[in-house]
């Protein structure tokens, strides 16, 4: 008899517990951040990250240097907001619905490699 309790008592907090199910994470991958940031950041952030791509020259606000002490210390949740969200009364703009949360990720852990690489 307390066999069927404990395994009624069982079921029934199994299905009062509630379904959650998360989505898998992978980790950010330097190469497909590349991938992304030549085909849309490159253009204004330049190959190496310095803000001398070929459209730099033609914005009022430069775009963001990586190699500079004020990006370098932006923590990896800031960066991704700013590429999310982008940057008001600049050229940077929101890339939310261009790119998705796992480029985005990518293109981040690209970015932290250049920095570094100047460095």
């Amino acid at each position: 008899m307390r066999l069927l309790w404990l395994l009624a008592s069982m079921i029934a907090g199994t299905l009062m517990t509630p379904l959650v199910l998360l989505a898998q994470e992978y980790p950010p991958d330097v190469t497909r951040g590349k991938v992304v940031y030549e085909r849309h950041c490159l253009a204004c952030h330049g190959p190496r990250g310095w803000g001398d791509g070929p459209n730099a020259l033609i914005l009022r606000i430069p775009p963001a240097n990586f190699h500079r002490f004020n990006s370098y210390l932006k923590s990896d949740e800031e960066l991704l907001r700013t590429i999310e969200y982008g940057v008001v009364y600049s050229p940077m703009h929101a890339w939310r619905g261009q790119l998705t949360d796992g480029e985005m990720q990518d293109v981040v852990a690209y970015i932290r490699l250049l920095s570094q690489q100047g460095r």
